[in-house]
């Protein structure tokens, strides 16, 4: 959606084929944390500025559940208004869907597709829509399915790593309101995330797939007490619990990116781990930078030189992305007690220097270039 907002003056001819249905009211309640330089790229898109909630973030703290050590990012140590912003999936999705009917491009909802195929000239796919196997034929196919469709294109390989987490997601009320403070809490079953949103938080919980379940079951004083235990007293009392939902966590990523008259961006380059909120940022990044090769390049769309200029233009990004979510699982999700030793340190160390501070912090914003 967000490639096609970007080409919508590019003269091009594009069409835009979306699995699901038009969105309807609060579809889908899942929290996403944007970072500034995505809110830069979406006032560009003209979609910014008709979300109709959204929260700042101007702080982020890091601890480490059972050791010492924590990191406080602020917005002011980087000179920007918020480190990053909460919203809901479905606002995004319905305003980027308001948004492409006065675009002027084919847009068509409920379209599946089913098939596709490439060579050196064209891409070319069939899909379902209305009942009926249509098809249709391009200068490039862009992926942006999750990786549904990943193994249908020669030569694109995609690997799986799956982290034996899921996680838990809920609105929590607390008894005082937020300030616009996230807390992510490091624990050897994975990291605890309360994100501000409106007057309270949105929580991501990483836990195991067995604790999942039974934690889905609880009854919502008992999740709560349990929660409350397992992640301390920064934010007060929990007083209550929206609706919980679970997935299953894992890491995939495609190599390469491209093929013959095809792209792959967003969660079908790259599934990442919610750990530093990075997926959907780096999703963007992909689609606005595909965008400029294209209007770059307008009547070269899909040549292997244009693909190559992508694919080099997004490596260190996605893979710097990839590897600093991973390692952040691997290091802080065990138990290991020199690994905490270490942990504790680091994080200490990094909150007393505020060069590193600002440093990593660019990079949650803007990406491995800074």
């Amino acid at each position: 959606m967000s490639l096609s907002i970007a080409l919508r003056d590019s003269g091009l001819s594009i069409l835009l084929l979306e699995a699901r249905k038009a969105p309807e009211k609060n579809e889908d309640p899942r929290p996403l944390a944007f970072s500034h330089g995505s809110r830069l790229i979406l006032q560009r898109l003209g979609v910014w500025e008709s979300l109709p909630e959204v929260t700042p973030i101007t702080t982020i703290h890091i601890s480490n559940r059972g050791g010492f050590g924590r990191t406080i990012l602020t917005a002011s140590e980087v000179d920007v208004p918020a480190l990053g912003y909460v919203i809901l999936h479905h606002d995004i999705f319905r305003v980027m869907h308001e948004k492409l009917q006065d675009c002027g491009i084919d847009y068509l909802t409920e379209a599946q597709v089913t098939q596709l195929k490439s060579n050196t000239t064209e891409g070319q796919i069939k899909f379902q829509h209305n009942g009926k196997l249509k098809q249709a034929t391009a200068n490039l196919l862009v992926l942006a399915d999750g990786g549904r469709l990943t193994g249908q294109v020669e030569g694109v390989t995609q690997h799986v790593q799956d982290y034996e987490q899921w996680a838990v997601v809920s609105r929590i009320g607390t008894s005082a309101p937020q300030c616009g403070t996230a807390y992510e809490r490091f624990t050897s079953d994975g990291p605890v995330a309360f994100l501000p949103f409106g007057k309270n938080f949105s929580l991501v919980w990483t836990v195991s797939p067995s604790t999942a379940q039974e934690i889905l079951n609880l009854d919502d004083v008992t999740f709560l007490a349990r929660l409350h235990s397992h992640f301390g007293d920064r934010i007060g009392k929990l007083t209550c619990a929206g609706k919980r939902s679970g997935f299953p966590l894992a890491l995939k990523y495609a190599t390469p990116v491209s093929a013959r008259r095809v792209v792959l961006i967003g969660n079908a380059a790259q599934t990442l781990h919610p750990v530093a909120g990075q997926g959907f940022n780096l999703g963007l990044r992909d689609a606005w930078e595909l965008s400029g090769e294209i209007i770059t390049m307008p009547s070269d769309v899909g040549s292997p030189v244009m693909l190559s200029k992508y694919r080099a233009k997004r490596q260190t990004d996605s893979g710097g992305g990839r590897i600093f979510t991973d390692s952040l699982v691997k290091l802080f999700s065990n138990d290991n007690i020199l690994l905490q030793g270490m942990r504790g340190i680091g994080l200490s160390a990094l909150d007393c220097f505020p060069p590193a501070k600002r440093f990593v912090a660019k990079r949650m914003m803007f990406g491995s270039r800074g």
